[in-house]
């Protein structure tokens, strides 16, 4: 069955309870593999590492706010069956050829964000080189980009969501265990400091970070983008079937968009506590002894929060550990980026994206191609850090056009969807949430 098409055979009643629901969970997975990767394990214990406990609120809002915004934007696509890109050309605005203005923006933005999976590509292969002292640097990164285009290369759903949680989960548990015996260390944070984080305020000197941590830590512009293909593709717009005027139709959507909320709430708790462990460790052992993660030293400098937390002998697991919390990040974001580009290829007119044969086609090529230029990104560069707080920057520049997408389609087309007062409250919370925090950053830049 192709969920991209959506008819009466599609149709499937939502589960009722709870437990039933859990059956239908994945989408937020497979975000929680691209999440831990590149924001948790380096933009976030950066940003601890330099600033200390002071911005430890940004990474908190940061993976709180963004959720509302995924809610509105999943819940417009279980109610219409659009693709992201498909929203994004039905915005207001001129036309070049057949994209959108808002379309051509999004292509330019990730455009620029090669330059962050690079970063990540980089510091995967850099992981292995370290285990590894036998191979330089540059074959990893080329045995690594391969490897990842066979994994997508077939481009199954099931396959992504399946590697993505079991990829996430061993080193997951090993961060927390990390944050508990960092109490047991000379290292040991106080509850006085915890909220010291909590103040709202933020020295000049760590502004730059902070906004690329926030745009990449969380549920990022491109992971929302993504959870638009990931709910489609689990069935959750196919199931509730065709927008008809009818109180069956409205029954199931308002089942599915349940089902949605508990996959996407689930996976907001799991980042935001390993998040929160990150930027913990970051700057109770990196901040006190001045070690900023930079260059090549990147893993070496963040293997200090395990080795001096847990002991010297932990440095090859916490290795392995970082290997594949980053390899399953640049795989997750492959995936999504294969649909997404796809996606962006049809609406400018170039290819028919709602055709299977041909979307599938596109999705093969590309997992292929955006490897190659993710290599060869890191090749030329070779700063990681510098990379991926880049594509975190660019990221919150894409947040706020996607916010003025979600905003635009809540009262347009989905006008006569009403929502409660408690989630209007929470989006419109997030929607200022996002635009004070670009707001701030760019009068403190400024």
């Amino acid at each position: 069955m192709d969920n991209y098409s959506i008819s009466a055979a599609t149709i499937r009643e939502a589960p009722v309870t709870a437990a039933q629901r859990l059956r239908f969970l994945g989408p937020g997975f497979i975000l929680s593999a691209s999440i831990v990767g590149s924001g948790e394990l380096i933009a976030t214990t950066t940003l601890g590492a330099q600033a200390g406990f002071v911005a430890f609120w940004v990474i908190i809002v940061s993976c709180l706010v963004k959720v509302a915004v995924q809610l509105e934007f999943g819940r417009h696509t279980i109610l219409t069956g659009a693709t992201a890109m498909q929203i994004f050309n039905r915005l207001p605005g001129p036309k070049v050829g057949k994209g959108r203005w808002s379309v051509w923006l999004v292509l330019l933005m990730m455009l620029l964000k090669v330059v962050q999976l690079g970063g990540m590509l980089g510091s995967a292969a850099i992981v292995l080189h370290m285990l590894f002292d036998g191979m330089p640097v540059w074959i990893w990164v080329a045995l690594l980009a391969l490897t990842i285009s066979l994994l997508i290369y077939r481009g199954y759903y099931r396959i992504v969501e399946k590697t993505s949680l079991w990829m996430i989960g061993m080193f997951t548990a090993m961060t927390l265990i990390s944050v508990i015996a960092l109490t047991f260390t000379p290292y040991g944070y106080t509850f006085s400091e915890v909220m010291s984080g909590l103040t709202f305020r933020l020295p000049p000197e760590v502004v730059a970070v902070a906004i690329g941590a926030f745009g990449i830590t969380g549920v990022g512009s491109d992971e929302i983008l993504a959870y638009n293909y990931w709910c489609i593709e689990k069935g959750y717009a196919a199931y509730a079937g065709p927008r008809e005027d009818s109180e069956a139709w409205r029954r199931r959507a308002a089942g599915w968009i349940r089902v949605m909320h508990l996959d996407a709430f689930l996976a907001m708790v799991i980042y935001t506590i390993v998040t929160a462990a990150f930027y913990l460790l970051g700057a109770s052992v990196l901040h006190d002894q001045g070690a900023i993660p930079s260059g090549n030293q990147l893993i070496a400098t963040v293997s200090l929060i395990y080795t001096e937390t847990l002991g010297p002998g932990v440095r090859n697991a916490y290795l392995i550990g970082a290997f594949f919390v980053l390899y399953s990040s640049v795989f997750a974001s492959l995936a999504a980026w294969t649909r997404l580009y796809g996606d962006i290829f049809g609406q400018l007119g170039w290819i028919d994206f709602h055709d299977r044969q041909e979307r599938a086609k596109v999705v093969r090529i590309l997992a292929w191609v955006l490897p190659i230029v993710w290599a060869s990104v890191y090749l030329f560069i070779e700063l990681p850090v510098f990379m991926i707080l880049f594509g975190g920057a660019v990221g919150s520049v894409l947040l706020l056009l996607l916010l003025y997408a979600v905003i635009h389609t809540r009262y347009s087309a989905l006008r006569a969807e009403k929502t409660s007062i408690p989630y209007s409250i929470l989006f419109w919370i997030s929607a200022v949430a996002i635009l004070a925090v670009a707001v701030y950053g760019i009068g403190a830049i400024v």
